[in-house]
């Protein structure tokens, strides 16, 4: 009788419990609908604090908010050192035009520069020479460079001209080789004048800002490098990844602009005539003393019955400062606010700890996803699955998951899959095991994959039929919020707070089983 009694009750609990989740989630989806909070937290996120890349004051102030934010809700939120730089970097507006070559249908130009690259000193004109190829050009045309801006060629990657010592060294060789062609030339034309015939010059070889030290010391007042269009503005890797410069006295002082490819055809055209014209910027560019340390936002909703194990969702807060972050990462840290929020309010009482992440640094190299994992390295074996969010603005229209997992999917997902519409449709599928990276890759979900954590990504749809294309605005200026869609925010928000509740609620921890290749593969 004691044992009958047990089993009633285990199994009344069981059905109390299912009807307290099926409620919960009701409330989300209630309120999901009823006051939907996704497109202000991204407005929030891009018009008050806009690009935010570690050292920055948007970065560290959009953290700020982010914790009120979580407090508001009551979740328990903090922040977690991960490392720090040896100065800051804030981004002011940028401007420029071009004098004397209206005719030529150029005035206001279009262009960017790499963080953590020097602005203009206030507002500065300048003529326009193009950069000495040779030491004898240089010779001839040092006194010109003084005052000058100065065109370099190649195409801008976005990231700044390099002054790393490995890069020198590239550029001490090819002057030493072009010297050779030179002297090689001088005396194919001797010969050639003596004998009366005609000559093939061996071609020099090109690189940008061959002479990059020489035509700093002669005064010039910045480079200018050829951007295909959106423009791209990435940073100097030199001084952050490689620590060229760690020196707050020894902070780059001369601008690196990256202009629209078409206007600077225009404008090396009219250099090459020697026509007399002007370019003048204004580019606020500013550095702040150091050291500035970094941190990775961890907030969470703890477990009720298993509190030390875990179900995440994480996505990044620095973004490029050329846009205002936007889609990278907006389109991760907008739905990770207001899936927290969905759940909080619907008084969501999860048997595991659901924990919010918002790295740092992911755009310098997932420092923060991998910094996280060092510092959570014991719990690593407790973490259901991790959703990583860094990709375009589509919403989940379905999750593929490996059989370890399929039929746990299947069960969590079954409130998405019975409200599934034609508009916002939902299914779960079977998926191939994943490849489990050896590396730091793409994104911060590699920290978590290489070290064993299952890393689940939904299918993803453009509904709406934006005609939306990552590539176009991917660390690009036009990483803006007129390209992002606030119901694709919502929408995803609500299906990932769904999915985390019905993990963190499962009887037992996802397989893991299969879930990766095998390694003798």
């Amino acid at each position: 009788m004691r044992k009958l009694f047990l089993s009633l009750v285990l199994v009344s609990w069981a059905f109390v419990c299912g009807m307290a989740q099926k409620s919960t989630v009701q409330k989300m989806m209630d309120e999901s609908r009823n006051n939907p909070k996704a497109a202000y937290f991204l407005d929030i996120l891009t018009g008050r604090f806009g690009g935010r890349l570690i050292g920055s004051d948007a970065f560290e102030n959009a953290q700020q908010w982010m914790m009120r934010e979580f407090k508001k809700w009551g979740v328990d939120v903090r922040l977690e050192e991960v490392g720090e730089l040896p100065f800051g970097f804030n981004r002011g507006p940028w401007f420029g035009r071009a004098i004397g070559a209206e005719e030529f249908g150029l005035r206001d130009l279009h262009f960017v520069t790499p963080s953590y690259t020097s602005g203009t000193h206030g507002i500065q004109m300048g003529h326009v020479v193009l950069e000495p190829k040779t030491e004898q050009e240089l010779e001839k045309m040092k006194g010109t460079l003084k005052g000058a801006w100065v065109l370099i060629s190649g195409t801008s990657n976005g990231m700044a001209i390099s002054r790393s010592p490995k890069i020198e060294q590239i550029r001490n060789n090819i002057k030493a080789e072009n010297k050779e062609i030179a002297e090689r030339n001088a005396q194919k034309r001797r010969e050639a004048y003596q004998n009366g015939t005609s000559y093939v010059p061996e071609e020099i070889r090109e690189y940008p800002a061959l002479f990059y030290k020489e035509m700093v010391e002669a005064g010039v007042l910045g480079f200018i490098q050829s951007s295909k269009v959106p423009l791209t503005a990435l940073y100097d890797r030199d001084m952050i990844d490689e620590k060229l410069v760690t020196d707050f006295d020894s902070l780059p002082t001369i601008p690196d602009i990256k202009l629209d490819e078409y206007q600077y055809n225009i404008i090396k055209k009219l250099a090459q005539e020697r026509r007399r014209f002007w370019l003048e910027f204004d580019i606020r560019n500013h550095f702040k003393l150091g050291p500035v340390k970094y941190h990775n936002l961890v907030a969470e909703i703890k477990g009720t019955k298993y509190p030390d194990e875990y179900v995440i969702a994480c996505g990044h807060l620095d973004a490029y400062d050329a846009g205002t972050g936007a889609v990278d990462c907006g389109t991760g840290i907008t739905p990770l606010l207001e899936m927290a929020r969905l759940l909080a309010v619907s008084g969501a009482k999860p048997k595991r700890t659901i924990r919010f992440v918002a790295t740092a640094a992911e755009e310098f190299g997932i420092w923060g996803a991998n910094g996280y994992c060092l510092q959570h390295s014991k719990e690593l074996d407790k973490i259901c699955c991790v959703f990583n969010r860094d990709y375009g603005i589509e919403p989940p229209v379905g999750v593929s998951v490996p059989d370890c997992m399929y039929d746990d999917f299947v069960k969590v997902s079954q409130p998405l899959v019975e409200t599934s519409t034609d508009q916002w449709p939902f299914a779960v599928s079977r998926g191939k095991a994943q490849r489990k990276p050896t590396r730091l890759q793409s994104s911060d979900y590699s920290a978590f994959a290489m070290r064993g954590v299952p890393t689940v990504d939904f299918t993803c749809k453009d509904v709406y039929g934006l005609n939306f294309t990552y590539g176009e605005i991917w660390h690009t200026e036009r990483d803006i919020l007129n390209k992002q869609n606030g119901d694709y925010m919502q929408r995803t928000a609500l299906v990932t707070a769904i999915e985390l509740l019905g993990i963190a609620n499962l009887d037992h921890l996802l397989s893991r089983q299969g879930f990766f290749e095998s390694e003798s593969k």
